[in-house]
């Protein structure tokens, strides 16, 4: 301890004298200063060396020790060039990022794609991964599509018609997403997608070079005779649909549209990429089977993923389809990022094969009802001059109606200097929106915070001109 303490008076009184030195001028011998300070030589020469890795001084072995040279002020680095280089930015980058920015701290997020912390079964992913990180096999490689026992449990839950090799592990749907759209389709081609429909779709596709027309849906989900009459208009050979709890109307598609959605599908030659995102996430009942359980021919190509229903770091999804899809698929994956961490994929495949799995969707569905239903409530109560929200049988969001002419991105960032976080809905259609929107989500606050969360909201919307709230 009384060495430490040396040290860093030695240290103290050097930076002292190199403060006030000019560049180059000598400072004391290790003798001098062993003197001066009655430390050891040890110590002073520790010293020495602590400044001389800062910058401070410079010790020279056999001729003393310097006051280092001061460096002139970096110049600023001319990145200009490239703007040039680059060309325009890619549509969709700033949504992305907005959606994806953490709010700040003491805000209330009504807008998250991930389940609040408090609903996440961290404890349960923690003793999974522990299990797997000790586990030699599972750092070594293996195969490029992904764990066969991991692609053969998504294809169970998948209705029955996806077989294991039919499947590649991705990690994540979005990675998902983007390996599809260029699989799939050539930058060009055009790919539907339901109006209004997840932003992370309409980016991934625009990066893909592909051309997004949208085709209008309603609380039944999208409408089959505007699909038909946009799959004759176009050309297209890719439907991008989430049947369902659709982000961010929360529709599913009914019982009545199902045959006639994968009817017009056949007819015209077409995939249709069913994102199943939320196939954990049903809140008032069991939902209904995938639309590929009822697909023989290979036209639906399949993609679900854990991380909603889960947590944000369970990167773990599966993509498949069968035929020579598939191993377009199987093939693009390859390319990204030869395969998703062995332990990762061990983890999941623990977590969902064990009890605590289905034990974690009874105790998440009944917290989703009850954050559903305190949102629902704050906003009947809050913003009266608001039509109801459809209410949402599952997923994680509820589509509210802003009044006509009300502006949705300016009500989000008058939203946020109340310190609430909500997302417009401009970004989530492809073309011109309906009516404004805002996306709010259910699942990222606690109830008590979600009810203030929507007080807030309507202040900031009397905030942008609106005397009705």
């Amino acid at each position: 301890m009384n060495d430490d303490n040396a040290t860093v008076r030695v240290i103290q009184d050097l930076r002292a004298r190199a403060a006030a030195s000019a560049p180059g001028a000598r400072l004391p011998t290790v003798r001098e200063l062993t003197a001066e300070h009655r430390a050891s030589p040890i110590t002073v020469s520790r010293a020495i060396r602590a400044l001389a890795a800062e910058g401070v001084l410079d010790s020279q072995p056999g001729r003393g020790t310097y006051v280092a040279g001061r460096a002139a002020p970096a110049a600023r680095p001319d990145l200009s060039w490239q703007s040039i280089a680059l060309g325009p930015r890619p549509a969709g980058e700033d949504a992305m990022q907005a959606l994806l920015a953490m709010p700040r701290p003491g805000a209330i997020p009504l807008s998250s794609g991930y389940l609040d912390a408090d609903l996440q079964p961290v404890a349960a992913l923690g003793a999974a991964l522990a299990r797997a990180a000790r586990h030699p096999s599972s750092w070594q490689r293996g195969p490029v599509e992904g764990r066969e026992d991991l692609r053969a449990w998504f294809a169970r839950t998948a209705g029955g018609a996806m077989r294991a090799d039919d499947l590649v592990i991705c990690p994540g749907g979005q990675s998902a997403l983007s390996t599809a759209f260029r699989a799939l389709a050539a930058p060009g081609d055009t790919v539907l997608v339901e109006s209004p429909t997840y932003v992370g779709a309409l980016a991934a596709a625009r990066a893909a070079g592909l051309r997004v027309v949208p085709v209008p849906a309603d609380p039944e989900g999208v409408r089959p005779d505007l699909l038909a009459a946009a799959l004759r208009r176009t050309g297209a050979r890719l439907f991008y649909c989430q049947p369902l709890f659709a982000n961010p109307h929360g529709a599913t598609l009914s019982p009545a549209r199902r045959p006639a959605v994968l009817a017009e599908i056949r007819a015209a030659g077409a995939f249709l990429l069913e994102d199943d995102y939320a196939r954990d996430l049903a809140i008032d009942a069991d939902p209904p089977p995938p639309l590929v359980a009822d697909d023989p021919d290979g036209h639906v190509v399949y993609l679900r993923s854990l991380t909603k229903s889960a947590a944000p770091g369970l990167r773990v999804a599966a993509i498949g389809a069968r035929g020579p899809a598939g191993a377009r698929l199987r093939a693009a994956r390859v390319l990204d990022d030869f395969f998703v961490t062995g332990p990762l994929q061990q983890a999941a495949l623990d977590f969902v094969t064990s009890p605590a799995w289905p034990r974690h969707l009874r105790a998440l569905r009944a917290e989703l009802r009850a954050r559903r239903d305190t949102l629902l409530d704050a906003v009947r109560r809050h913003l009266p001059a608001c039509p109801p929200p459809p209410v949402p049988r599952g997923g994680l969001h509820a589509w509210l109606t802003l009044p006509d002419g009300t502006d949705d991105v300016a009500a989000t960032t008058a939203a946020a200097a109340q310190g609430v976080v909500v997302f417009p809905g401009r970004p989530w259609y492809a073309a011109e929106p309906d009516a404004p929107h805002l996306r709010l989500t259910f699942a990222a606050a606690p109830p008590d915070r979600i009810d203030e969360g929507v007080h807030r909201l309507a202040r900031a919307l009397q905030d942008v001109g609106d005397q009705r709230y």
